[in-house]
């Protein structure tokens, strides 16, 4: 092997371990994300979760760019985000809300968790070309900031003037278990559209990301809780008027093939064949 050749096998090992450094720091702030949220730290312990969702991110769009993607790097970040969307929204919420609400409230934090490694588990054995397109079942990274930024919405002034009297142990009680049961549904979510300058869709989708990163800015407490609750509950609407379309293209369907089966009797002939009919 040449002095050249070493030097490429040496560079395209580093970069192959790139995204799975990526996953090890999404780890990192899951992992500190349940330490703070033990300590009564919610406000970081939020925001740490959303910042382990960025680094997520950022691992999927190194290896796909670099062409890199391994197996043991699918396998890691599965396992990375059982702690990060599983475990540490679902302790964050336990301490938050759930753990003066009774003794075996924590079983609500488990069903979640088990629904992320399910829903993990599931798009693993899934073929790649269905990936792409967009997601069957709400990815468990949304799930799991939906969760996160919740205390961050309670802290700011629209939640404190119009929203503090609401039975909030009890709604995030629901809304866990509703965002437990949508990741191992089958009912399909979509990808943020794609950035690009030469067509009107990839226009479209560089306005779209550029609007929601300066939200993401500008107003972070406010805004992040309501766009997953947004999210999540478009999956649901769009899964419905979808089969309610299907539903009324399927009875018209059976309307057609029966016309086309029914039997013709002579009331139902043309004059002219009628009197062309042999009789007896």
């Amino acid at each position: 092997m040449t002095r050249s050749s070493r030097r490429r096998s040496r560079v395209r090992s580093v970069i192959i371990v790139v995204p799975s450094l990526f996953t090890l720091a999404n780890l990192f702030f899951g992992i500190w994300s349940i330490v703070l949220a033990s300590q009564g730290s919610f406000y970081l312990a939020s925001w740490w979760i959303v910042i382990a969702g960025v680094l997520d991110t950022i691992d999927g769009l190194s290896a796909r760019m670099s062409k890199t993607g391994t197996k043991f790097g699918g396998e890691l970040d599965s396992l990375v985000d059982i702690v990060s969307f599983g475990v540490a929204p679902a302790i964050l919420i336990y301490f938050l809300m759930l753990s003066s609400t009774g003794p075996y409230a924590w079983v609500f934090c488990y069903a979640f968790v088990v629904c992320v490694a399910l829903r993990l588990a599931r798009y693993n054995v899934q073929a790649t070309e269905s990936h792409r397109s967009g997601f069957t079942g709400l990815p468990s990274p949304a799930a799991g900031m939906t969760l996160a930024t919740f205390y961050p919405f309670t802290q700011t002034d629209f939640f404190q003037t119009q929203l503090t009297d609401l039975p909030w142990p009890q709604i995030m009680i629901f809304l866990m278990i509703a965002l437990g049961l949508a990741m191992v549904s089958q009912i399909h979510y979509a990808r943020l559209p794609g950035i690009g300058f030469r067509t009107r869709r990839g226009i479209l989708g560089l306005a779209v990301n550029v609007t929601v990163l300066g939200f993401a800015i500008w107003s972070r407490d406010i805004f992040f809780f309501p766009l997953g609750i947004t999210y999540f509950a478009y999956g649901f609407l769009r899964g419905a008027v979808i089969g309610f379309l299907e539903r009324e293209d399927d009875e018209e369907k059976d309307e057609e093939t029966a016309e086309i089966r029914r039997p013709r009797v002579v009331a139902d002939l043309p004059e002219q064949e009628q009197r062309q009919k042999p009789a007896g």
